[in-house]
């Protein structure tokens, strides 16, 4: 029977890192998308020996490669991308998140926004108005707004003290369990956004090796069925 259940668990960890990997792929061109892996872990219990054990495995935590993506140019007034750490900092209904994702615009109200209509925030964690009338606006490196040399705001660069603590929502917004701090030296770039850091030649192959490794668990689960068939077979003639 144990081989059974350690079987099962193997395979269900498996079956969690291959829907993390096309959730991968499947955000290959999304903006500021940050590949998830799966972290492995093993739980061993005594098997009622001193010298006898059961040993399981479990797929439940996640990783975030939090490399950087490639800049592509965008020419958009609003369109920022980071070059090194850091995350934008933005108001949703259920509070603060973080995000590379750098595609904003003014609302209707100037308020400066995310596609999703979440607020963008500043450094002092308050929205960013930008009037209608600016005019023409630039965006610095350190992430301060001008509109015709006169500075509205900076936009809010920050990174999590434990990047471990990130916890993805959506496909490229996260959610932080701790706290986070300001850049000291941000390098944000205007008319650029950052694209996925999938690579999607690393996630074919990771996609074909667990796939490989399914098909092997499986086929020891038959071969396991069949032989403890056999044996009930076998002791109740």
């Amino acid at each position: 029977m144990s081989a059974g259940y350690v079987t099962l668990s193997r395979q269900s960890g498996l079956l969690n890192e291959m829907q993390s990997i096309a959730n991968n792929i499947a955000n290959m061109s999304t903006t500021g998308f940050r590949r998830e892996g799966v972290v492995f872990s093993e739980f061993i219990k005594s098997a009622g020996n001193a010298d006898q054990s059961v040993s399981m495995a479990a797929a439940r935590a996640r990783n975030l490669d939090l490399s950087q993506g490639r800049l592509e140019p965008t020419g958009g007034t609003f369109d920022v991308a980071i070059e090194g750490d850091g995350f934008f900092l933005v108001e949703t209904p259920e509070g603060q998140r973080l995000t590379r994702a750098g595609s904003f615009f003014p609302g209707d109200m100037g308020d400066l926004m995310t596609p999703d209509g979440f607020l963008v925030l500043d450094e002092g964690a308050a929205p960013i108005f930008v009037p209608p009338d600016a005019g023409s606006v630039s965006i610095a490196t350190d992430g301060t707004i001008s509109a015709n040399g006169r500075p509205l705001g900076r936009i809010g660069v920050v990174a999590p003290a434990d990047p471990a603590s990130l916890k993805r929502e959506g496909d490229t917004l996260f959610s932080l369990a701790g706290d986070f701090e300001p850049v000291d030296s941000p390098r944000v770039l205007q008319g650029f956004v950052e694209g996925s850091n999938v690579n999607p030649v690393i996630e074919m192959a990771r996609m074909i090796e667990v796939q490989r490794s399914y098909e092997l668990g499986q086929s020891f689960s038959d071969r396991e069925s069949k032989r403890l068939s056999s044996l009930i077979d076998t002791l109740s003639r």
